[in-house]
């Protein structure tokens, strides 16, 4: 007899077989390893079937065991660990550790550059906050939100109840979902409030260019966009420039889903391993350099995010598995990635520049002793700025002077007491007495290496190798480790000022930990500090590449290996990081889930500009320096760029000629044109004259559209909602203006017949213009259409139309016209909509 908990019955087993075997036509192969799989679910199926059933008194017990249990928010080894750095004095540790074991309080920023700002701004503070303090006072306190005392205007806001909570209480139901849309369209950002900290920091001026150099998954890059927008000149798009930059191709994807809400023509997305960022140059005038005969100028950055990679404990109130997983080697073998990353950042750094470097770790190892050895090897290059005087609100605490290195248990105060056989991973770089990072390390010369999976090779590790390092699993300490018996307070401290570095602590503002320091560029590295960087990240190169064909099975690349603090830190959604890396971006690449290359060609210069034409054609036929990449081009068609001038009567003060651009190859068969600032488009050329030394994944604005209307339209290109903004006030052809109700139908029913707009003008305007594409205007008050004024006012109100044979369709996606309805409704005090489906049957004809 066949029992009754078997989970799946022989006949279901017999058809699913019967599909496999019609499935797997000439693959025999293939065929053979399905045939066997279903011969082994046959064989556990006939061993369960005539097993006995357990007695319930055992179905019981398993029950009971099988039943989830939340893992314990302790780990003796951190407790340790941090004790003894005496990050937090004594009598504040249970605080502290207290704090730690309490959910993150979820907290989100308004974007400063957002056309809805006042309007959000105010539904927060006269309807939300009233709302949570009536409903949800008893539960979360008073303050249930309130905004963040240290962030500039009232921007960032501060709720009493986590993001689990905000999601599982049905009180808090509306207000999470004003949060998810607004979120979706780029109004606000979820992000955690000590991750907003370091942008502000860098000093942000309207012309600068700016690299951030670890950037995915995009909520500080978006900090940074909304700074430069923010502060640019009306009607025209910034003069500054940023770089985001990310190792990972998938996280990139997700850096530019997330970067994408900001609309703009300024960002350059790219894909490199930021301690080997790429030199590329700019030049206000390349026609002028190649006649010249010189070298054009170097690409150097006025301000630089090093938000690096690193262990992440300071996101342990968020991430719980942390407590478990926590050992001291996850910072140990990250040290040097963190440096080399830092020395790049600083070698890309204008002289005068700012640098910001963060984690999101508590761990001196990853945070002190980085600083301090980039002062190091910078010399007097480099200096540590004293910001304690900005954000007073902000409770920070000052950078230690004296700590410790922990490894396998053990406590060393130097490099010299660290064991011979551990000296390629303990480096004198992690001690706050090291006067050199190339000290005591002659001895780790054919030494044995213990990788983390148990195996070891012997080889010749020279001293610049020491980059290579390895996430050293075994720090969790005991009670028989052998410690170091001095305290912190009797250990060596550092000579370099960095008390003017910040550590931010969970309990001090109920936030989560992070570091930051900022510095500033004096001059420029010397020849032999360059000279050495390169000369480490040469040897790491050779050196991984020998250990790959050594011992394959135990590479770790320790930024992989180890938590990612951006990872955990700053995935704002409620959907988990693989939905949101799958989510569709309105672009070519992401229909096939490639990065995109930007490759110029003969095309991508002026016609006077005397560019070598063998090199031209070298990269043509090489299609692009990155393989398996779609083409980026300069758009050089004339007659369609005239074409479209003239259709749409853009002003030719907004320049369009040398800034569109195309992901197509096929320039006869463009599709989709994008709009790129002036910033960008020198940073693009140049990157050709230096051989496309730059990886660019995306840039620039959708702006142009081909369509597949068959109403005899005049213009084979429509225009895109998201650069409307950017192009709207240079437009004075095919615009329409309506009335409060109008705009609202038209948002609400998507398609209208001409003869049921309730403003009959309006209606006869739009029958009389040609078919194609059109801007319909929010007209407030009876004034008629003045395209000057819209010039002059961002706070206008459009949207992208199709005028049809006998309609007009609204061309806005649907999250942007659900926030249009909402603005309107709200702001001209109409009723909302609640038509049935007979109506819209009746308006869209």
């Amino acid at each position: 007899m066949i029992a009754s908990r078997t989970p799946v019955s022989l006949h279901s087993l017999l058809v699913a077989g019967g599909h496999r075997k019609r499935c797997v036509g000439g693959g025999r192969k293939r065929g053979c390893t399905q045939r066997s799989h279903l011969t082994q679910a046959l064989e556990s199926f006939w061993r369960d079937a005539t097993r006995p059933a357990p007695p319930p008194a055992a179905v019981a017990r398993s029950e009971a065991n099988a039943s989830w249990q939340p893992p314990p928010l302790e780990n003796p080894a951190f407790e340790e660990y941090y004790k003894e750095q005496r990050i937090v004095r004594a009598e504040e540790w249970d605080e502290f550790i207290n704090v730690l074991r309490k959910p993150l309080p979820a907290t989100f920023r308004i974007n400063a550059s957002s056309q809805f700002l006042k309007d959000i701004c105010s539904k927060l503070e006269n309807d939300f906050k009233r709302f949570l303090e009536s409903e949800v006072s008893d539960e979360y306190g008073e303050d249930a939100i309130k905004p963040l005392p240290w962030y500039p205007g009232n921007l960032a806001w501060h709720l009493n109840f986590s993001r689990k909570q905000l999601r599982k209480n049905q009180a808090l139901e509306s207000f999470h979902e004003f949060l998810k849309h607004e979120s979706e369209v780029g109004n606000i950002t979820r992000q955690e409030a000590v991750s907003m900290v370091p942008p502000l920091f860098l000093n942000i001026q309207p012309d600068h260019h700016i690299l951030d150099m670890c950037a995915a998954p995009g909520s500080k890059t978006f900090q940074l966009l909304e700074m430069i927008h923010q502060s640019k000149e009306l009607g025209l798009p910034p003069r500054a420039l940023v770089i985001a930059n990310d190792v990972n191709a998938q996280r990139c994807d997700l850096l530019i889903h997330n970067a994408k809400r900001m609309c703009t023509a300024n960002l350059i997305v790219t894909n490199h391993e930021a301690q080997h960022f790429p030199d590329c140059f700019l030049a206000n005038d390349l026609s002028e350099i190649c006649k010249n005969d010189c070298k054009p100028q170097r690409l150097e950055f006025d301000r630089v995010l090093c938000d690096v990679p690193c262990s992440g404990d300071g996101t342990i109130r968020k991430g719980h598995d942390m407590w478990r997983k926590w050992n001291s080697g996850m910072g140990n073998g990250l040290h040097l990635l963190q440096v080399d990353i830092s020395m790049r950042g600083l070698a890309l750094l204008k002289v005068g520049g700012r640098m910001v470097y963060s984690t999101c770790s508590m761990n001196p190892v990853e945070n002190e002793a980085v600083i301090a050895e980039l002062l190091r090897r910078s010399g007097n290059s480099v200096e540590l700025l004293d910001v304690s005087n900005k954000l007073p609100e902000l409770v920070r605490r000052p950078g230690l002077s004296t700590w410790k290195v922990q490894d396998k248990g053990s406590w060393f105060q130097t490099h010299e007491d660290v064991p011979h056989n551990r000296k390629n991973v303990i480096l004198p770089s992690m001690f706050p007495s090291s006067k050199s990072t190339q000290e005591g390390l002659s001895a780790c010369n054919n030494i044995e290496i213990n990788t983390d999976s148990g195996g070891s090779f012997s080889r010749n590790f020279s001293i610049e190798k020491t980059s290579e390092v390895y996430c050293d699993t075994g720090g969790v300490s005991n009670s028989n480790s052998t410690k170091y018996s001095g305290s912190t307070s009797n250990s060596i401290g550092s000579n370099f000022p960095l008390h003017h570095c910040m550590r931010i602590v969970p309990h001090d503002q109920d936030s989560g930990a992070f570091f930051i320091a900022v510095l500033r560029k004096l001059s420029p590295l010397n020849e032999s500090q360059m000279t050495e960087v390169a000369k480490t990240e040469q040897l790491l190169s050779t050196d991984r590449a020998v250990k790959l064909k050594k011992e394959p099975q135990t590479e770790k690349v320790p930024h992989e290996k180890v938590h990612h603090h951006k990872i955990s830190f700053e995935v704002l959604d409620d959907k988990s990081l693989e939905e949101q890396q799958n989510l569709s971006m309105d672009n070519d690449s992401s229909k096939d889930s490639k990065l995109t290359e930007v490759r110029l060609g003969s095309d991508g210069v002026e016609n006077g500009e005397a560019e070598s034409g063998d090199r031209m054609k070298k990269l043509q036929s090489k299609n692009s320096k990155w393989k398996g990449v779609d083409p980026v081009l300069f758009f050089k068609d004339v007659t369609v760029i005239k074409n479209i001038v003239s259709f749409f009567g853009i002003n030719e003060s907004f320049p369009l000629e040398g800034h569109l651009v195309t992901r197509s190859a096929d320039t006869d068969n463009t599709r989709r044109i994008y709009y790129i600032s002036k910033s960008v488009q020198e940073t693009l050329r140049l990157n050709v004259e230096s051989e496309e030394q730059l990886k660019i994944v995306s840039l620039g604005i959708k702006m142009f559209e081909t369509h597949r209307s068959k109403d005899g339209c005049l213009c084979a290109y429509r225009l895109s909602y998201e650069s409307l903004p950017l192009l709207l006030p240079y437009i004075s052809k095919r615009m329409l203006s309506a009335s409060p109700k109008d705009f609202q139908r038209l948002l609400h029913y998507r398609t209208i017949n001409f003869a049921h707009f309730i403003d009959a003008r309006f209606g006869e305007e739009a029958a009389s213009l040609m078919p194609g594409c059109c801007v319909v205007v929010l007209r407030e008050g009876h004034q008629n259409l003045d395209v000057d004024s819209i010039a002059m006012d961002p706070t206008t109100i459009a949207i992208v139309c199709w005028r049809g044979k006998a309609t007009m369709n609204v061309m806005v996606s649907p999250p942007d016209r659900k926030e249009l309805l909402e603005r309107i409704t709200h702001r001209f005090g109409l009723e909302a909509f609640r038509a049935d489906e007979d109506e819209d049957v009746q308006l869209q004809d």
